[in-house]
């Protein structure tokens, strides 16, 4: 498995959301609905979720293994930060 695109869509604001974000992988197969956060221990990313009776959230996409969650968070974070980067050298 490999993810062949990450697009990241910036979010301004003051909360702890910084971006929303979509990755390909395989070139096939694509996840929409990520999140991106900057939590106390720093940036991770937030798998899609829907809302479940109780108010709690369940995510209905995920990576199985450790180094695929590992290999996705790197991803979807380092495309995070070159948004961020080229956002900042427009303005």
């Amino acid at each position: 498995m490999e993810i062949t695109n990450v697009r990241v869509y910036l979010r301004g604001g003051e909360d702890k959301l910084r971006a929303f974000a979509s990755i390909t992988i395989d070139g096939a197969f694509l996840v929409d609905g990520l999140k991106v956060f900057d939590g106390q221990k720093g940036l991770f990313v937030s798998m899609p979720s829907r809302k479940v009776p109780g108010g709690g959230y369940k995510d209905i996409a995920f990576p199985v293994t450790r180094e695929a969650r590992e290999a996705l968070q790197e991803k979807v974070i380092g495309a995070y930060r070159d948004a961020v980067e080229t956002s900042l050298v427009g303005t």
